[in-house]
């Protein structure tokens, strides 16, 4: 007989101006098993308008702004309407450890009441402390949630879950460093995990934990992959790979990981059985050193853009050459080709290997001479000078993240710089970045880097999994992120 995944419930926060505005954004809630209604958020704080006609189970919140929330009013206002909350039914109120409102916890016993406590400091030396105090209130749910400043944070709140095994905590990691504890509530013993609006601390949209990372399918038996950079937030990869495992039936879940550096990513990446991981700037070179070994095309290379468990430790690989390669064909014959490249980093690298495995002549161009003096090294290339001289290349590389998201309207280049062949510009998000449109307005055939990016992370699926990936699924889930992108920054 199969046991059914032990999944958390999903609670999605609702905030408004109005209660009347509330309780519209409330009902229009489509996934979820609770919803928390932040009554500091609107500024007629109404308890039976707000709970009035629910279909679904509620917490009740009226968040302090001396604990991050919006209310300005009163404690005694504040103790009233929650005291209002719990006599009108509501499953649930949230009641800050700090408040003090000992005799409304008494009135239900610790029933339907969640305890929290909230530091947007960072990770609090006496933390295991604060835990067993939160616990011995004897409330029948327990809310922690703290500031992450970097992945490894999330393994002191594994820790944490780890000795306070139960069905009444939730422990939650706010910021971008701690998405594993939404996403991955069921390996912290969480009640619950949150979804909603509020970016400031780290929430993604119900939309996004839903569809894009399949919390509903995601417990402790799922493998975690992911990608791992400093920024990774303009990534697409999480959507194509998620909807690659969809598509596949693999019970695994991909997640951006915005390492501060390569020991943070190891900490994280050892305590939660990472089985594989793309690598992206600036780690491509750095984590070549840590993994057990790496294959000969990554070590000529000297840099890694994937990872993957084995029993004897981490193995690195390095498919950029071939999905960089793959756009090209037929568009371009590169045996004698004048080929310069822009950046010297990871990218550049296996761009440098990838062109002289064509006969391409490669030429390398950073503001650091010395570095791009080691990549021409790998190929027998040269060095140029800074920017390439107008009319002295047949295909110009971008292997520099100049350009990315959010920073869309810079250029590695002046536009009086392009004179020459084609454009290709390995940043993918935008899709046509500020290069490109240079380079078309100059008269220079363009490409941009989604071709690349899928034709890589294709070949990464299948080393990872043995499986072929369906290209096309994971392609139009890149196109949609990019929408998204798109979209929010027509919107800021």
């Amino acid at each position: 007989m199969l046991l059914a995944k032990m999944i958390p419930s999903l609670c999605v926060t609702v905030t408004a101006p109005t209660t009347a505005e509330l309780r519209k954004k409330r009902d229009a809630i489509r996934d979820a098993d609770l919803v928390e209604l932040r009554l500091d958020s609107v500024s007629d704080p109404d308890v039976a308008g707000a709970l009035q006609d629910r279909q679904r189970a509620v917490i009740v919140t009226c968040r302090p702004t001396w604990e991050g929330g919006a209310f300005a009013g009163s404690e005694e206002e504040r103790k009233r309407l929650l005291s209002e909350a719990l006599a009108a039914g509501a499953e649930y109120v949230d009641i800050e450890a700090r408040a003090g409102f000992d005799n409304v916890i008494a009135a239900t016993a610790g029933k339907r009441i969640v305890l929290s406590a909230h530091d947007f400091d960072g990770m609090p030396d006496d933390l295991d402390a604060r835990v067993r105090s939160l616990l011995s209130q004897g409330t029948e749910v327990v809310k922690l949630a703290v500031q992450t400043r970097k992945l490894s944070d999330c393994v002191r709140l594994l820790d944490i879950a780890s000795r306070s095994r139960g069905n009444n905590l939730v422990l939650i990691g706010m910021g971008e460093h701690g998405l594993a504890t939404r996403v991955l509530a069921s390996r912290f013993g969480s009640k619950w995990t949150y979804a909603g609006g509020l970016s400031g601390v780290g929430q993604v949209t119900p939309e996004s934990l839903v569809d894009e990372f399949r919390v509903r399918h995601v417990d402790r038996s799922t493998s975690l992959y992911g990608v791992v950079g400093s920024p990774v937030s303009h990534s697409v990869s999480p959507a194509m790979h998620n909807a690659a495992f969809r598509a596949t039936n693999i019970d695994a879940v991909y997640l951006p990981l915005p390492a501060v550096d390569v020991d943070d990513f190891v900490e994280f990446a050892q305590a939660f059985d990472v089985r594989g991981a793309s690598v992206t700037i600036p780690y491509k070179v750095a984590l070549l050193e840590r993994v057990g070994s790496a294959s000969e095309l990554a070590t000529r290379i000297g840099a890694i853009n994937t990872i993957r468990t084995t029993d004897n430790g981490w193995l690195g690989d390095n498919s950029d050459v071939s999905g960089f390669l793959q756009p090209l064909a037929g568009r371009l014959s590169l045996g004698g080709l004048r080929a310069a490249l822009l950046g010297a980093g990871g990218a550049a690298r296996a761009v440098a290997v990838a062109l002289a495995s064509q006969r391409a002549r490669v030429t390398v161009h950073a503001r650091q001479r010395q570095r791009a003096a080691d990549v021409a090294a790998l190929v027998d290339g040269s060095i140029g000078g800074w920017p390439p001289t107008p009319g002295s290349w047949d295909l110009l590389v971008n292997c520099t993240p100049v350009g990315m998201h959010p920073a869309a309207e810079c250029s590695p280049l002046p536009p009086e710089y392009l004179r020459g062949g084609t454009v290709y510009d390995l940043v993918y998000n935008p899709q046509k970045t500020r290069l490109l449109r240079d380079a078309e307005m100059a008269g220079c055939p363009a490409l941009g880097g989604l071709d690349m990016l899928v034709g890589q992370a294709r070949q990464q699926f299948e080393w990872w999994t043995g499986v072929c990936p369906p290209v096309e699924v994971m392609r139009e889930a890149a196109v949609r992120k990019l929408a998204e992108f798109s979209k929010a920054r027509a919107e800021s």
